[in-house]
């Protein structure tokens, strides 16, 4: 299988990390253009309101899409990181697992990294821990052209690379029952009905350790 191609995300959805099944290798896009309204800086959590975007604020927002994704700041003069964990604690304090993964979850927000790309690395690597994911990760040397189809990066050796960039994004509104990105539903803790599109963080508070056998 060839190795994938994501932009950057916060907290990412789990159809994410069910694309990286079998994958020889992730890349993360460290050339891109910082874009507004996307996973790069949100997530979706599930609460007895219904589905809820987390956003980290970033430094200079008004020019941001002028900055690498790489380079973003985030802003820490907005209480955000407190705002964020007294929400996931409201939501998902109940669940199964929370308690299981909080410290070491906690303990990340705790290093208050000074740009978004390395937030969300750091979250990314602990994720795979709990998802069992042993596949390197790369950043990319230049921007690449979008592609709809896997292309050959010219790497060392050369790599087959599928360019799943912005393929998935917070817009769409997440209607009940499963799509193509849901992976296996499961038991969630709010409602009747099964909620796709929903941040990793769901998955490992409802399933822990079996999280990983959800993924499609």
């Amino acid at each position: 299988m060839p190795s994938v191609l994501f932009e950057s995300q916060y907290n990412p959805p789990i159809a994410f990390f069910s694309e990286l099944r079998g994958a020889d290798a992730l890349w993360l896009e460290a050339h891109d253009h910082y874009h507004k309204q996307t996973y790069r800086n949100r997530c979706l959590i599930l609460t007895a309101q219904g589905v809820q975007a987390l956003t980290v604020p970033v430094v200079d927002g008004n020019r941001s899409e002028k900055v690498l994704t790489s380079k973003i700041e985030i802003d820490y003069r907005q209480n955000w990181v407190h705002r964020h964990w007294r929400t996931l604690q409201t939501a998902y304090s109940g669940t199964p697992y929370f308690e299981y993964y909080a410290d070491y979850l906690h303990d990340i927000y705790l290093q208050k990294p000074r740009r978004l790309f390395e937030l969300n690395q750091l979250l990314l690597q602990f994720y795979f821990r709990c998802l069992r994911l042993r596949l390197p990760i790369y950043r990319t040397t230049e921007y690449l052209p979008p592609s709809t189809t896997p292309t050959l990066l010219p790497s060392n050796p050369p790599t087959l690379l599928l360019d799943r960039r912005d393929w998935l994004t917070p817009k769409v509104p997440a209607l009940a029952g499963p799509d193509r990105t849901s992976g296996r539903p499961y038991a969630q803790s709010f409602g009747k009905d099964f909620v796709p599109g929903l941040s990793i963080l769901d998955l490992l508070f409802m399933q822990g350790p079996a999280a990983g056998s959800f993924l499609a």
